[in-house]
């Protein structure tokens, strides 16, 4: 029976380049003052240390005219003055700089996580955990790290390049043709890099996302892989797609090591060209040595800022991809199947809570799991869905629950839905604000009422800091039947009309089993329940209990009913009864 895992990955959209930049100027757009700020900074410190060069051409003429000692002293504290005045005002203006980046960078967190938060999680299993995971961890840091440092050294290499160029044409406009002999070999190689480093990037992304995924995938099913004994397949795959993401980090290396290749070249050009241009100016008496002194240090200063803003290209490139990834999330609107699931409504009977009505659905076109399913169930009635692995109850579950939205047919519910699944997550952080994220304006005596009514309250005082300990990653670690515990006590709290469990008392163990049985029976009391039974005594003390087999109903009744009539519960209640018999 194919399943979610097996359906083919449909990745979270990528911006394109025009979006990604407009997305960027609204963010940038409401803080346009402290950005002019910034840039007014940026260009006084970087026009200010430019004084630098011409101070110090001129303490070379100085010595070249045998000047006294004492002339010197004021070119040197001019010179100590500017490098005061060009620290302080850089400081200034890459303050200024990063508060603009950090500003717009909390922006598209807000924008990204709002709506990564709002997915149907059927897209997201469509994509595959480990695409927006790739995003949420990877591309973040990518577009932090860019805009903390990226970004504020681009803006004041490009202004030193800028300035620096217009300085050498004050002092000679020889000069400034001789260093742009340099231009012509730095615009080919930024061009030509850009054009591969682009496209790199992007599938260096995806291929990181779906190397990823596959971990997420070996990892989240190791019982499934080892139960199947396909090990060796699974650990293929990790290298496989491993393999791939270390071809593609080998390529931008190589990519990078040309890149830098490249501008030596240029670099060695122009400053060849300037000093030839100096000696020549210097012996036709147009300059005098102080100039050309300063003409050669200008062109050697920039140096540093060119190579600064082609090799940061690279960091913004590594940026733009991952930027576009986020802001492809950012601007995701609802899918149209989600959006017209919203009116797939099943025509409600009367003193129904949940009406299913024609269900079909598949996870690939053309090859449905669920076939035309019919189903009610009563307010306060307790069903149990059993069957054979594939039989498609964790799928009808998550049409119920309102995960998938249906194929064909239609599901009605009254009221909200509340899923508990056998994958909890334990957020980190207190054990109370785990609790609260279900009700926030829940009380301190509520809390300990819904751990109370499901078995917990014992153990959650017994923490070290009750309920005030941090619980989840990096804090106290939760056993599985705990971490059920707290999942059926989210539930109580949020106490929905309907609740759906898929199989959340499986990953307990034998010794825990029975307590997380109890624990979900006192959690579904007043409500209207659908259980996908792990375990068979679940489905003995249901009210109703429906049998699937291919995706269809094929039977339905109680227990009694059922495991007398020879089919195909019988045999399944026939081979629990003799399990736990051999177990014991």
């Amino acid at each position: 029976m194919t399943g979610p895992a097996e359906q083919p990955r449909e990745l979270l959209p990528v911006a394109t380049g025009p979006r990604t930049r407009a997305a960027v100027r609204e963010l940038i757009g409401p803080h346009r003052a402290l950005g002019l700020a910034a840039a007014l900074t940026m260009t006084a410190a970087t026009a200010v240390g430019l004084l630098t060069q011409p101070l110090l051409g001129h303490i070379v003429d100085q010595v070249a005219e045998r000047r006294p000692v004492g002339a010197l002293t004021v070119p040197v504290l001019l010179i100590a003055a500017v490098a005061f005045a060009h620290g302080i005002g850089t400081a200034l203006g890459l303050s200024l700089f990063s508060r603009l980046g950090e500003t717009a960078l909390a922006g598209l967190r807000e924008r990204f996580l709002e709506r990564a938060l709002r997915l149907p999680l059927a897209r997201i299993e469509r994509a595959g955990s480990g695409d927006l995971t790739a995003r949420v961890t990877a591309d973040v840091t990518t577009v932090a790290q860019a805009v903390r440092n990226a970004l504020p050294e681009l803006v004041r290499s490009l202004l030193a390049i800028v300035l620096t160029l217009g300085a050498l044409a004050v002092l000679d406009w020889r000069f400034l043709l001789a260093a742009l002999i340099a231009v012509p070999v730095q615009a080919h190689t930024a061009r030509w890099y850009v054009g591969r480093a682009v496209p790199l990037y992007a599938e260096q992304r995806v291929v990181t996302g779906a190397q990823q995924q596959q971990l997420l995938d070996t990892i989240g099913g190791a019982s499934t892989v080892r139960a199947f004994r396909i090990e060796d397949r699974h650990a293929a795959r990790v290298a496989e797609r491993s393999g791939v993401a270390v071809g593609v980090t080998k390529r931008g290396i190589r990519l990078l090591l040309s890149f830098y290749a490249r501008l030596h070249i240029a670099e060695y050009a122009g400053l060849a060209a300037v000093l030839v241009t100096g000696f020549l100016l210097v012996r036709g008496g147009s300059v005098s040595i102080g100039t050309a002194t300063a003409a050669a240090l200008y062109f050697h200063s920039l140096f540093n800022p060119v190579n600064a803003a082609l090799v940061l290209m690279d960091d913004a490139q590594a940026a733009q991809a991952g930027l576009a990834r986020l802001i492809g999330v950012a601007d995701l609107e609802p899918d149209a199947d989600d959006a017209e699931s919203v009116g797939r409504r099943a025509t409600p009977v009367p003193g129904a809570a949940v009406t299913v009505s024609g269900l079909g659905y598949a996870y690939q076109p053309g090859r449905p799991v669920l076939h035309g399913l019919d189903l009610t169930l009563a307010p306060g009635e307790r069903v149990a869905l059993v069957g054979a692995s594939g039989a498609g109850k964790t799928t009808l579950a998550k049409l119920i629950a309102g995960i998938h939205p249906p194929t064909t047919g239609a599901v009605t519910v009254v009221g909200d839905v509340g899923l508990v699944t056998q994958e909890v997550h334990v957020f980190a952080g207190p054990l109370a604000e785990d609790l609260l994220l279900a009700r926030p304006d829940a009380s301190g005596p509520e809390l300990l009422a819904a751990l109370e009514r499901v078995g917990a309250r014992a153990w959650a005082e017994a923490l070290p800091e009750g309920l005030a300990t941090v619980v989840g990653e990096g804090g106290h670690r939760l056993t599985a039947t705990q971490a059920q515990q707290l999942a059926l006590a989210r539930l109580v709290l949020a106490d929905p009309p309907v609740a759906v469990l898929d199989e959340a008392t499986a990953e307990a163990g034998s010794a825990g089993a029975r307590s997380l049985e109890r624990a979900a029976e006192r959690a579904l009391e007043g409500r209207t329940a659908l259980i996908v039974a792990h375990r068979l005594s679940q489905a003995r003390s249901a009210d109703r209990i429906v049998v699937m087999d291919g995706g269809r109903v094929v039977e339905t009744g109680t227990h009694d009913e059922l495991s007398t009539a020879g089919g195909v519960y019988a045999e399944l209640w026939a081979a629990w009864s003799l399990s736990r018999a051999l177990s014991h």
